[in-house]
Order: structure tokens, then sequence, then C-alpha cells
């Protein structure tokens, strides 16, 4: 999510996955206190959320910090970014809401 909020659209275009699949591992996340949800209509938006617990939280920060090195992490953020731009070419996309930029974890 790389310091955004991201609409569950976005991530079944990037990912190539079924919507019930990524919904399905969003809410697992969410569950677990690592992403955080808002609905906007009929888009839900996600973001990356710092869990209170402070060892979980370093854990957190440690694994995105290892993951921004990934390469297949680099190549999806570049498809995020494409399609952020490009969304109204993208049929998955279309009409979605370009995700918003949120407090970002990643640098504290």
């Amino acid at each position: 999510m790389s310091g955004r909020e991201v609409c569950v659209c976005y991530f079944v275009e990037i990912l190539g996955q079924s919507q019930p699949k990524v919904s399905r591992h969003l809410a697992f996340l969410r569950r677990a206190g690592v992403v955080a949800a808002r609905r906007e209509g009929k888009w839900m938006h996600y973001r990356i959320v710092v869990p209170n617990d402070g060892g979980a939280a370093g854990i957190l920060r440690e694994a995105l910090r290892a993951l921004r090195g990934d390469k297949g992490m680099q190549a999806d953020l570049r498809r995020l970014n494409k399609a952020c731009c490009a969304s109204r070419r993208l049929v998955t996309v279309e009409s979605a809401p370009v995700p918003a930029v949120v407090d970002d974890l990643e640098c504290r």
C-alpha cells in the first residue's frame, strides 16, 4: 500500500486475483489489526495501520522495510502507480477513486 489508502479494485487489477479472494485476505489482515478499512459508497479502501502492541509494531515496520527491496513488491508498486494514472482504461478500476496518501508508517 506504500503509505496509501487503496481500493480493493486496485488490488484485484494489480495482483490478478478475484475480488472475493482479495477481500477475504484483507479482512484477515483487518482482524489482525494490520490494516484499517473505510467505505466510500460502493468502494472499500484499505490502509496499513501500526498495531498498538510495541512488539507487533516493530515486526510490521521491519517486514515493510524488508519488502521495500523485494523485486516482486517493487513490480506491484509500479503496477499500482501505473493503474492510478490509467484507471479509466482499466475495466476493474474504471471510475474508482485514486488511492489517497495516508500517514506513511514506512518512514518512521
